[in-house]
């Protein structure tokens, strides 16, 4: 080789230097979405393409975690909360799990608007499956409903606002849309979730001093751990169960085995008093929760798993140990400040029954 030729080298070095050059600068949320993508990894190419919302959130990273090098999952596209979703970024997904959703006591996310805007999506990018996590409180609580309720009971839940209303919602625009060619649905619905830290409107029932009862009603408690949840979500997004599905512990607790395992008392009240109550605190705009959901911790709403167990699913927790990973973590939260909740309601509820209550027997003895 004739050392005063250039290398040919040189010459390709100088066509990627041009092409760098006239490539333009990537954006910030282009990069982020880069950095997701390789954090979920692409796999064999071969199986299936989950698109997953809300992954930076507890939900949403557990599963990540979970379908990481599952043998059926070709790619995981982790799309972060807050993050624009195009429908390109949905291009060739098999399905998509949307975890951008908030069940919190404050909720920090606009779950309607954020729901609506990945149905959309799903919907122009032709994605053929989508999987939503709600609640089996969009059945309703009520002393009538047989345990446990059919997965494909009627819901008949009817809040004025808070979250069940917003789940409920959701799930009214997903069957909307299914009509003019929207994705194949299924629908997760968890019972009481606990574990994990979750904080709820339920689980702040159990900081107040007593357990609210209605007088001559029997409550069904049952919970769903978040680690059950996602072994459910597993499921879903393989597609081994679909359609609505309900999600909890096998069976359910009976008022006195729940006072017994959190070591707590209750305060019975007539049901008129106790609603009544309720409505008036909320007028005052005390608790965070609408009155209509002091239902849920009176009356039972336990569900069946019917199609998770036929599919192979199982609960690894039971009732109690849920019930008892949710008081640790009531235990280990601190203590003080204004938390508007439904345990501040119930126990304001409470005080202002057991108020009327004792007014009333003085009336009877002057009388």
């Amino acid at each position: 080789m004739n050392p005063s030729q250039p290398p040919v080298r040189s010459g390709r070095t100088a066509a990627r230097s041009q092409t760098r050059a006239a490539t333009p600068r990537r954006t910030p949320a282009q990069k982020r979405w880069t950095s997701a993508r390789a954090a979920g990894g692409r796999g064999t190419g071969k199986g299936l393409v989950i698109a997953i919302t809300g992954a930076d959130t507890d939900l949403g990273r557990g599963l990540v975690a979970r379908l990481t090098g599952h043998p059926e999952v070709a790619q995981l596209r982790p799309i972060p909360a807050g993050e624009p979703l195009m429908a390109d970024l949905l291009a060739g997904a098999s399905v998509l799990v949307h975890l951008e959703i908030s069940f919190a006591a404050e909720p920090t996310v606009a779950n309607v608007p954020v729901a609506a805007a990945a149905l959309d999506a799903a919907g122009r990018a032709d994605v053929p499956r989508v999987v939503l996590c709600t609640s089996a409180m969009v059945y309703g609580a009520d002393e009538a409903n047989p345990m446990p309720l059919d997965e494909d009971a009627a819901l008949r839940a009817a809040p004025e606002r808070g979250l069940v209303a917003e789940l409920m919602e959701i799930e009214d625009l997903a069957r909307a849309a299914r009509p003019s060619g929207a994705p194949a649905l299924t629908v997760l619905r968890p019972a009481m979730l606990v574990g994990h830290g979750t904080d709820t409107v339920l689980t702040r029932h159990f900081e107040s001093t007593r357990l609210l009862h209605l007088q001559g009603v029997r409550p069904a408690w049952q919970f769903c751990h978040v680690d059950d949840l996602l072994a459910a979500l597993e499921y879903a997004a393989l597609g081994k169960v679909s359609g609505a599905v309900t999600v909890g512990c096998e069976g359910w607790l009976e008022q006195e085995d729940v006072e017994l395992i959190a070591g707590m008392r209750r305060v019975t009240l007539p049901s008129s008093l106790a609603f009544g109550a309720a409505e008036r605190l909320g007028r005052f705009g005390v608790g965070g929760a609408p009155p209509s959901e002091l239902r849920y911790v009176a009356y039972p709403w336990v569900v069946s798993s019917d199609r998770l167990r036929t599919a192979g699913w199982r609960s690894a927790h039971d009732n109690t140990s849920a019930l008892q990973a949710m008081l640790a973590d009531l235990s280990a939260r601190p203590s003080g400040g204004h938390r508007t909740s439904l345990g501040a309601a119930g126990a304001a509820v409470a005080m202002m029954g057991t108020a009327a209550i004792l007014r009333q027997a003085r009336r009877r003895r002057r009388a």
